[in-house]
């Protein structure tokens, strides 16, 4: 390759990689797989012959579907064989991936986790098609079937996620209210505050990969009320709760006497919070703790 074409091949990559690289994330739930992922992806693209495609983003998109279609069927696997609940790896995201409210539902924990139901060739179909409204041909060529069965497929994909998606959606000023209310009333240990803010069907799913952590989701707010606080009182530290955007959406990343612990994200339906999904596990942090500053909290 000439290095007019390394050069050209590069400026392509670089214009779309954010774009492929929420496309891998989306599929994968994991931003070290999709890292991965684009490196197998600039492999691929730095082998064509650039001067002849004629679509550059498509053909992309392709390559990245492909390949992340062969990383989580192998994925699926892994988490078969992983101890208790398995979250998807939490990313922090800027308040330009907010404003873009079907972006943020998207990447939302509690959708991510609803795609994780779908088989692989469903998510690919439904994140292509509901996430960025590529034309069925395109999706097609992306996942190897025909147009006809990619219609299908994403009919009965949407039927699915719809059916196990948030019933009420709410305005991110609504759930940032209820998760400062929890914030305040965690710190502070008070159960009734906690109880407040909670649904009476609020569900606590933690992720510690084996350690420090639930060994199965939690239900109801009295029990998830006494672990959380009987934790932090077995544990005798000072926790703390910093807010941010994990995924689009309002979180906060809990620091134990001010390392960090964990990223808690949040479902809220009618200023209630339903669901909590909190991940500790380290290899999941990795990311938010190299671009988070220690706080002095």
């Amino acid at each position: 390759m000439s290095d007019h074409a390394v050069t050209a091949a590069t400026e392509a990559f670089v214009a779309y990689r954010n774009l492929l690289f929420t496309v891998a994330y989306e599929m994968l739930g994991s931003a070290a797989d999709a890292e991965d992922v684009l490196q197998e992806t600039w492999l691929r693209w730095a082998e064509a012959d650039v001067t002849r495609v004629r679509d550059q983003r498509s053909y992309l998109v392709r390559i990245t579907t492909r390949q992340s279609l062969n990383r989580l069927r192998g994925m699926r696997r892994r988490k078969e064989a992983y101890v208790g609940p398995w979250l998807p790896e939490p990313m922090l995201t800027g308040p330009d991936v907010a404003q873009e409210v079907e972006l943020a539902e998207s990447l939302s924990m509690a959708l991510m986790i609803v795609l994780e139901t779908l088989s692989p060739t469903e998510r690919a179909v439904f994140v292509l098609r509901e996430v960025f409204d590529l034309g069925y041909d395109e999706i097609a060529a992306a996942v190897g079937k025909s147009g006809t069965a990619v219609r299908q497929i994403a009919y009965r994909a949407r039927r699915h996620v719809d059916a196990r998606r948030p019933r009420r959606a709410v305005s991110r000023r609504q759930a940032q209210a209820a998760l400062e209310s929890f914030r305040r009333a965690l710190e502070t240990r008070d159960p009734q505050g906690l109880l407040d803010v909670l649904a009476p069907e609020v569900v606590l799913v933690s992720d510690g990969g084996g350690a420090k952590a639930a060994p199965r989701p939690i239900t109801g707010a009295g029990k998830v009320v006494r672990f959380m606080l009987g934790g932090i009182d077995k544990a005798g530290v000072t926790l703390t709760g910093e807010p941010t955007l994990v995924n689009g959406n309002p979180a906060l990343i809990l620091r134990a006497d001010g390392e960090i612990d964990g990223v808690l994200a949040i479902s809220v339906e009618d200023a209630r919070i339903t669901g909590l999904f909190y991940v500790r596990n380290p290899d999941k942090l990795t990311r938010i703790a190299s671009e988070t500053p220690l706080t002095s909290r």
